[in-house]
């Protein structure tokens, strides 16, 4: 099947790339192109969006299965493989976390326990820095 590069699919790939390695939910680009001069519709999202993570240009994070999906701009490039993730259970904002002390942990349980950590699919669950400043811990 031939794939069309339409106005409103280069919209969401130019909207996604400006946010570098951040992840984004389908929601967030919803509502950004709600707000913006050049309306693109949740359908039409959801349709690029995964148009966009089968052609590689994106990547595609299903953390807890309860909660949606968010995506990342990778250019079709094989990257983000060697660090762990935080997800904020209050905002569900997802953060790449690249720590050397976790790199020693990933070792350390490989040596000692003969673990082999997927560090793509690691996640460390808490508070982001934002929701502490706005009203606590959870």
């Amino acid at each position: 099947m031939r794939q069309y590069n339409t106005k409103q699919r280069g919209a969401v790939l130019d909207y996604i790339r400006s946010l570098g390695d951040a992840h984004v939910t389908a929601a967030e680009i919803v509502s950004h192109f709600s707000r913006g001069e050049q309306p693109v519709g949740r359908t039409t999202v959801y349709r690029c969006l995964d148009r966009l993570t089968g052609d590689g240009m994106l990547r595609r994070y299903t953390t807890d299965g309860v909660s949606g999906a968010c995506y990342q701009f990778t250019g079709g490039k094989d990257c983000c493989r060697e660090h762990f993730h935080l997800k904020c259970e209050r905002c569900g904002r997802l953060e790449h976390l690249e720590c050397g002390a976790l790199s020693e942990l990933e070792r350390h349980v490989l040596t000692r326990h003969e673990f082999l950590v997927n560090t793509q699919k690691t996640v460390f669950y808490g508070t982001c820095k934002k929701c502490v400043n706005n009203g606590g811990m959870v």
